[in-house]
């Protein structure tokens, strides 16, 4: 199981432990670090900087979001990153949900989401693959564009600039289970934002064909302390602002998976609790047994061996949000 540093995004304004952080990563030996987007700082510009100052490191989105780019746009900052970085660039792709897809990027959520990531997977790999002009006669990511609003004078296009990699690894953030079944057969990796080690058959039909090679890289809040109700609370929170906020109340994926994973009735009350501005209860009504199943907290022996939990899984690398060298250190230690 390889290590991975996960630095999500920013917050009010940069993070500025976010390059040290990396660079310890590098140092101890970790296989990759990853950057994420929501609603303000991107994904692509952050990672740049990382690659700026590291040399051997993988480079991550986990993840960059589809409605924030047209495919093409997306497989440009891939192809980009990959060469500046000598090779190291991993493509991290997301399809959110109708809430920041509409609210957001002012555009609509696809009523077919599976048809959607496919399409988009589909003009990405084309442009890295370079075999010909970008062509595709789509639902949604039509190329040229088809559109009765358009000219009629679309050219097909191949990239100017050649790809370093064709095989550049293109992973996808799935949470539903059709889309995790679709990830298998489309992507290189498949990036879990909520994994179990204590309920890997929540996943069990949706794994069943994992091809040779597939990765799995849940990331997993993790830190190295004596108290373990302490060290839940950012989970927690996390917890309680996806599950209550990241969605409409009729529609939120990572409520829905809460739901599928045993804690129906928690979910609903987080939700109801966030949604009526009453925050702080919304995260304090997350379960701890949930906010731990999910994560790696507590005094190193019992990192230890909850370690040995996700390593007995089809995991091939943990992507661990740690806020601390000391907990990347440690990490390192147990994992070597």
């Amino acid at each position: 199981m390889r290590l991975g540093l996960a630095l999500g995004y920013w917050g009010r304004g940069p993070a500025p432990a976010h390059l040290e952080l990396a660079r310890e990563a590098e140092r101890l030996g970790y296989n990759s670090v990853w950057t994420a987007e929501a609603w303000g700082s991107d994904a692509f510009t952050p990672l740049t900087w990382i690659a700026a100052h590291t040399s051997r490191i993988r480079l991550g989105t986990a993840v960059a979001q589809m409605a924030a780019r047209t495919p093409t746009a997306t497989a440009m900052h891939a192809l980009t990153l990959d060469h500046l970085s000598g090779g190291r660039m991993m493509l991290g792709l997301g399809l959110s949900g109708p809430q920041v897809v509409e609210g957001w990027y002012g555009r609509p959520f696809p009523r077919s989401p599976l048809t959607a990531t496919r399409e988009y997977v589909d003009v990405v790999r084309q442009v890295l693959v370079r075999k010909g002009p970008v062509a595709l006669a789509g639902r949604f990511h039509s190329h040229p564009y088809a559109g009765s609003d358009g000219t009629g004078t679309g050219k097909p296009l191949k990239p100017i600039t050649h790809p370093l990699r064709a095989d550049l690894p293109l992973l996808l953030g799935a949470e539903g289970p059709k889309n995790i079944a679709q990830t298998t057969r489309i992507a290189d990796g498949w990036l879990p934002l909520y994994w179990s080690p204590l309920r890997t058959d929540v996943y069990e039909a949706s794994l069943a064909d994992l091809p040779e090679g597939f990765m799995v890289a849940p990331m997993a809040r993790a830190q190295v302390c004596d108290d373990i109700a302490e060290g839940l609370l950012p989970v927690k929170a996390m917890l309680g602002f996806y599950i209550g906020g990241m969605g409409h109340a009729s529609r939120n994926f990572h409520a829905e998976l809460m739901a599928r994973m045993g804690f129906e009735a928690d979910a609903r009350r987080i939700q109801e609790l966030f949604l009526a501005g009453r925050r702080e209860e919304a995260v304090l009504a997350v379960p701890d047994a949930f906010a731990d199943e999910i994560s790696l907290v507590g005094p190193r022996r019992r990192i230890a061996e909850r370690m040995e939990l996700w390593r007995t899984g089809p995991v091939t690398d943990l992507l661990v949000t740690a806020p601390d060298p000391h907990t990347l250190r440690v990490l390192a230690e147990l994992n070597a």
